[in-house]
């Protein structure tokens, strides 16, 4: 069976294929360790920003990857990664040359191509859907950044597209992957801490990411004083500047509500990570910036990776001191500005503990407690037993460069099993920052029917679900 057809089939599995080894040796398909070309995974790159760049990096170094093609609306991004692509190719042939990686401004010309496998979706937060769903549509297998949408109904659809038409879906929430965490996670699911009582993790408003130096031009426009309060994003009336040579900049909004160009938005060089999230044209604040990462580990942890909270209590009820969402069998998650007030206001470990990172959450269970979390270092335990119950030594360090999501997501590509990650996990994730962000719209304690979607007995709230697309765009 050659590549392609064995790609285009779906293969009914038994779960001691899960057993497979991430890497398979290069050898396995070819000579002196090289893949055969008709074995590779073909891929095409949507989006070449900071993260795009990571992405571009890992796949053309992979020898099971061939990237073809690099798309970007905006020349000095899609010619640079295209170069940065056929020069990592040209340093691994005899000749020292290689030319063979495309570049295109609109995606959808990549979509169309027939000797694409697959595609690395990672444009700004309000083309994820659209994109995901029309690479299914395409035969494409997608990895996609999160988060996966930026509404409800959006997430909704990426999942019956990818359904509907048999594709692999990764979501982009790596830490997952880091082995410590998987092996924390597990033990929490199996009961390792007993009934888990109530879990923590961070919910930041915008003044941290609007206190930059780079925000100093719109000083006259906005009180970031003001704005930085916010915990979602805002419509800020900022000043058009001049579009860049080379800029598609009706491409770049697409589908989103039409915002004319300024440089908080898409510069070169990039500033850095997602600098359009503060507007909600283009992002959803926390959740793009760390928070579908954080839930993802732990609504994996407690059980709930493909289902969601049933409240979310707003600070106004006198319930809780912060934004809390609680499950249907009792833990409660409560959304904090930072560690310290875990400790200040909640009082659930001592002043002693070490908190820090904010890829996941602190899990207090009948048996004391742990931490899921990546980015600052350790994990940490109420007792050293748990470490060793769980064959971790103590405080663990997390190795983020450790994850291995890309294999995975390669793996089930060729064995058509689901990844850790996939469409309906990343959907969910999504969705519990969504609920978040319209109870602080809202202003008010809501009921949640995470089968049905829709807050119960809140036509206002129902109304924050979804959102027209700007014409010609829709799904």
């Amino acid at each position: 069976m050659d590549r392609r057809n064995f790609l285009g089939r779906t293969l009914v599995l038994t779960a001691g294929a899960l057993a497979l080894p991430e890497f398979v040796p290069a050898r396995v398909f070819g000579a002196q360790g090289a893949v055969p070309p008709s074995e590779r995974i073909t891929v095409g790159l949507i989006g070449k920003g900071a993260m795009g760049g990571g992405h571009l990096q890992r796949v053309a170094h992979d020898p099971a990857f061939q990237l073809l093609a690099v798309c970007d609306v905006d020349k000095v991004r899609r010619d640079a990664g295209q170069q940065t692509a056929n020069d990592i190719y040209a340093a691994a042939r005899a000749s020292g040359s290689y030319k063979g990686c495309d570049a295109c401004n609109d995606y959808r010309e990549l979509l169309a191509r027939d000797d694409l496998d697959a595609v690395v979706i990672v444009t700004p937060d309000h083309w994820h859907s659209l994109q995901s769903i029309e690479a299914a549509k395409a035969g494409k297998d997608i990895y996609c950044e999160k988060p996966i949408s930026v509404t409800m109904e959006e997430g909704r659809r990426v999942v019956q597209a990818v359904q509907r038409y048999g594709r692999v879906f990764q979501t982009g929430t790596q830490y997952r992957s880091i082995p410590a965490i998987r092996k924390v996670c597990q033990f929490i699911r199996d009961g390792g801490l007993g009934k888990v009582k109530s879990v923590f993790t961070p919910y930041q408003p915008l003044r941290n990411f609007v206190g930059g130096d780079r925000w100093n031009v719109c000083a006259q426009t906005m009180s970031l004083e003001e704005c930085g309060k916010s915990y979602v994003p805002l419509d800020f009336a900022l000043p058009a500047d001049p579009v860049p040579e080379g800029l598609d900049w009706d491409l770049w909004v697409g589908p989103a509500p039409w915002r004319p160009y300024n440089r908080l938005y898409h510069i070169n060089p990039s500033p850095g990570v997602v600098p359009w999230s503060f507007c909600d044209a283009f992002g959803v604040t926390s959740s793009t910036w760390f928070l579908s990462h954080a839930v993802d580990v732990i609504q994996w942890a407690l059980g709930y990776e493909r289902s969601g909270p049933v409240e979310i209590i707003h600070p106004s009820s006198g319930q809780f001191p912060t934004l809390t969402c609680r499950y249907a069998n009792g833990p409660s998650l409560h959304l904090v500005d930072h560690w310290g007030q875990v400790k200040e206001l909640y009082q659930a470990v001592p002043d002693s503990t070490r908190l820090a990172g904010n890829f996941g959450g602190l899990i207090l269970g009948e048996r004391g407690w742990l931490t899921t979390m990546s980015g600052g270092g350790q994990l940490e335990a109420s007792s050293d037993s748990l470490f060793e119950e769980m064959g971790l030594k103590r405080t663990p360090e997390v190795n983020i460069g450790s994850n291995d999501h890309h294999a995975n997501w390669l793996q089930c590509m060729r064995s058509r099993i689901a990844p850790s990650a996939d469409e309906e996990i990343g959907h969910r994730a999504s969705a519990f920052g969504h609920l978040l962000n319209i109870a602080c719209w809202t202003g008010r304690t809501l009921k949640w029917d995470p089968e049905a979607e829709c807050f119960i007995g809140d036509d206002a709230a129902n109304r924050y679900l979804s959102r027209a697309l700007r014409s010609p765009w829709r799904m």
